[in-house]
């Protein structure tokens, strides 16, 4: 699309809310999380499955979503995604036993893996036309998911104490519909082309994944080295070492392995498998600490956790570029980490009997400030260095990366939670648990950070590139991005 679109502007917003609800579909049930368990007879271990549903399908199918696009268009699989999720709300709405409410959390994944992809490839397309307009809008989208998924844990408490749990889904509906509604005007046509879908690679990985999220979870009670949960994880490995298979042998894959030679591409996902797998079960546990051992209803849990999002807000749109501009992507990303490690270390020390002033507050704004810095340097690291044809393809493998490191993450920091909870069900029983899973986090930003600081090489001239369009001043250009 070689004309300058005069809606694109206002397309970007329509883009960027979705990426805002889709991403804020991860977290916006957190506070209701408590509510959902006592009405749906969740058992604890479970209860983690209301999230992962929903990361598992949306993270292991975003490869396939993004194929899709390119095939049949992208504003149609846009369409079709909206379709889905909101499919997917409704069942979640309803729902009145734990596997109801799963199979909801999973269609409204797959809606999620068809929307994000679309998004990213008529954003691409409305922008193309200007690098320094390219670069603005791929920031305030790529600022909406981080955004979306701390301002979730905030709407999810007023809803879950005004109205109730189902509405954090019925909630879904009439923005779908609005959504779909806005998309002949402002969203351009897209023609798809050729091809073939690697159905047998969307299958195995999605399994892959899902299967050793699964063992995770199971582990604590099956016994670690147990047979089932060794046999358990082979079979995940077996299922993730096809699917590699698969991409090598298929003549249209859905990540072809080539892409891994893009300079920066792996490391930039390291670091946001491992962003993900700290900061997601850290606001996971914080909830439950906050309902389950402090006392908080719904909308106060909530409204505690709504500094987070106002500093997030704050460094995502008015710091982060510019400090990523005078520094780089590496010492962003290692030190982001670093600082996210130290919060959550801070959440490590949460009592039974302690406060939201002293045992919360403190650590949890350290922690948000240590995501903002971090995860938009990886996320345009990872992009940077990708050819223009190749972009749609680096920004869909860093999504899945960052969704997978979620699952994974909050799998184990369950498993270690469960394994630290006393006998009991009172709020000295459950700290304990707590206190490990909040350890266990911190000790994965950490290892992130130190991984980060030592194979990430300098900026690639792609990476300052991005920056500079981000911060160039109306009427300058400062180069087109590889």
């Amino acid at each position: 699309m070689n004309a300058v679109d005069p809606r694109r502007w206002r397309a970007l917003v329509v883009l960027a809310a979705a990426q805002f609800m889709v991403i804020m579909d991860t977290s916006i049930i957190g506070v209701a999380l408590p509510d959902m368990q006592r009405d749906l007879g969740f058992s604890p271990d479970a209860l983690q499955w209301v999230f992962n549903a929903y990361v598992i399908a949306f993270g292991g199918l975003l490869l396939l979503g993004g194929r899709l696009s390119d095939l049949f268009g992208a504003r149609r699989i846009f369409v079709a995604g909206w379709l889905v999720l909101i499919a997917g709300s409704a069942v979640a709405a309803v729902a009145s036993d734990p596997w109801t409410e799963i199979l909801g959390r999973g269609v409204q994944g797959v809606g999620g893996a068809l929307i994000a992809p679309a998004s990213m490839t008529l954003l691409m397309m409305l922008f193309s036309h200007d690098s320094r307009e390219l670069g603005k809008a791929m920031a305030l989208y790529g600022a909406a998911a981080p955004a979306g998924g701390t301002a979730g844990v905030f709407l999810g408490g007023i809803i879950t104490e005004y109205l109730s749990w189902p509405w954090v889904f019925i909630v879904y509906i009439p923005i779908g519909v609005a959504t779909l509604l806005a998309v002949p005007a402002l969203l351009p046509a897209v023609a798809g082309r050729r091809g073939s879908v690697d159905v047998l690679g969307g299958v195995t990985v999605t399994a892959g994944i899902a299967l050793a999220v699964y063992a995770i979870v199971r582990a604590p009670e099956q016994g670690w080295s147990s047979a089932a949960t060794l046999l358990e994880l082979a079979a995940a490995v077996v299922l993730l070492a096809l699917f590699l298979v698969i991409q090598r042998g298929v003549r249209e894959p859905l990540m072809p392995l080539g892409i891994w030679r893009t300079p920066g591409l792996a490391v930039a996902n390291l670091a946001m498998a491992l962003l993900g797998a700290a900061w997601i079960p850290m606001w996971y546990f914080l909830n439950l600490y906050l309902q389950q051992v402090l006392g908080y209803s719904a909308f106060p849990s909530g409204a505690a956790l709504l500094p987070m999002t106002i500093v997030i807000m704050i460094f995502m749109v008015g710091l982060t570029a510019r400090l990523l501009g005078r520094f780089g992507a590496r010492p962003l990303i290692g030190g982001g980490l670093a600082v996210l490690a130290a919060g959550v270390a801070g959440l490590s020390l949460v009592r039974a009997d302690g406060t939201f002033a002293v045992d919360v507050l403190p650590a949890s704004l350290v922690a948000a400030v240590g995501m903002s810095l971090a995860y938009i340097p990886a996320m345009m690291s990872a992009m940077s260095g990708a050819r223009p044809e190749e972009s749609g393809l680096a920004s869909g493998i860093v999504n899945t990366t960052y969704q997978i490191g979620s699952a994974l993450g909050l799998a184990v920091m369950t498993a270690l939670a469960t394994a630290w909870t006393a006998p009991g069900t009172g709020p000295a029983a459950l700290t304990g648990g707590f206190q490990a899973a909040f350890l266990g986090a911190a000790v994965v930003a950490a290892a992130g950070a130190v991984l980060t600081l030592l194979l990430m090489r300098r900026p690639a001239a792609a990476t300052r590139t991005a920056v500079a369009q981000v911060e160039s001043p109306p009427g300058q250009t400062t180069g087109t991005p590889r």
